[in-house]
């Protein structure tokens, strides 16, 4: 199979990694916006080849071409990949808003190419430099296919989204949209106004930022994100990300009014139907940022405490993604935070300091 590439971020370079991984004689090809991340890419041979644009004659070799560059670049790109791209070729992206690409490929005559996909995996990092060949492991892989694709590359394409350890699942472009902007989009917003919130309320001594708490983080760690990613996001996705909003605004002006009326009735109702929903999921599978695999130990605040805590997992083979003290212990209950890239690691770390009589406690 010969495999191409119009971006080679984060989700592209992780396809490309996994794709080398299952199928080490495939051929890769890739353009790529940084020259730097094109030379990287050639010399761990994430890729075979090094396309100079996206009228390169080498595109025609693809059987399957992602686009994995911003939105907007992808349907920029189609006019031009239209007059390159071999008949048998599937066309393929990992955008996270489906309907403006749909029908930018429809006008071009490409619908009975195209298959719109969405990885639901990624992290607060991007680039290849944090791309890995397992970052989509029991992770939903949306498919958006066309109403004019053959039915027998749906099927091919749904086995290779499972060959990636991913879940498939196919859904309408329009209802896509609408979901994702209630359980991705949105929440992306209200943690960078929280963010931004703090940052405008809090004193010169920024007193607000020196003990914000486990709470905090944890609902704002997404705002960590890509601003230039959610800007073309919300741009493209504005009236379903605004329909959930307003929702969303109802909810919090009720929540205030009752609040300051002193309906405690009302408020308590509120925290359980939140709770009991909340409960009710299952996260076996992530979304578009990666669950934190983080425990809490706790240990005397001396010298040598996280040394020794490292040590430990250290001669065990278990690599630690991030190590930190917590000064604030109000939602965290241990001293020393440590963070692991997934759970077999987080599970086994917890068994290895337990056994050393450590007390420890997960948060997923």
């Amino acid at each position: 199979m010969t495999y191409g590439f119009i971006g080679l971020g984060l989700i592209g370079g992780s396809l490309a990694k996994n794709l080398k991984k299952n199928e080490p004689g495939c051929t890769i090809m890739a353009l790529t916006s940084s020259s730097e991340t094109c030379r990287k890419a050639l010399s761990e041979r994430i890729i075979d080849l090094a396309c100079e644009s996206p009228e390169d004659p080498h595109f025609s070799e693809c059987d399957i071409l992602f686009l994995c560059a911003p939105a907007e670049k992808n349907i920029a790109v189609l006019p031009v990949l239209s007059k390159v791209l071999g008949r048998n070729c599937l066309l393929t992206d990992v955008g996270s808003v489906k309907t403006p690409i749909h029908e930018a490929v429809e006008q071009m005559g490409l619908g009975a190419q195209f298959i719109g996909g969405h990885p639901m995996a990624g992290s607060e990092k991007s680039g290849l430099d944090n791309a890995t060949d397992h970052l989509f492991e029991n992770a939903y892989y949306i498919i958006t296919p066309t109403n004019t694709v053959p039915q027998e590359r749906i099927e091919q394409f749904k086995a290779l989204t499972m060959s990636f350890k991913a879940i498939p699942m196919i859904l309408d472009p329009k209802e896509h949209d609408f979901i994702t902007a209630a359980i991705s989009h949105l929440p992306h917003v209200i943690a960078t106004s929280l963010v931004n919130t703090v940052h405008d309320l809090d004193s010169h001594d920024e007193h607000m930022k020196t003990i914000a708490a486990g709470g905090f983080r944890d609902i704002t760690r997404i705002a960590s994100s890509s601003p230039d990613m959610w800007e073309s996001i919300c741009l493209e996705n504005s009236s379903n990300i605004a329909r959930v909003m307003d929702t969303f605004l109802d909810r919090m002006i009720e929540a205030r009014d009752h609040m300051c009326s002193g309906d405690g009735g009302y408020i308590n109702q509120m925290f359980a139907r939140g709770r009991d929903y909340r409960n009710s999921f299952g996260f076996a599978s992530h979304g578009l940022v990666r669950p934190s695999y983080r425990i809490f130990c706790d240990a005397i605040d001396e010298s040598g405490a996280i040394a020794t805590v490292a040590t430990i997992l250290a001669v065990n083979g278990i690599s630690i993604k991030n190590v930190s003290i917590i000064h604030n212990r109000a939602y965290d209950p241990g001293v020393i935070a440590i963070e692991f890239y997934d759970r077999k690691s987080m599970k086994k770390a917890v068994a290895l300091l337990r056994h050393h009589r450590y007390t420890v406690s997960e948060n997923e």
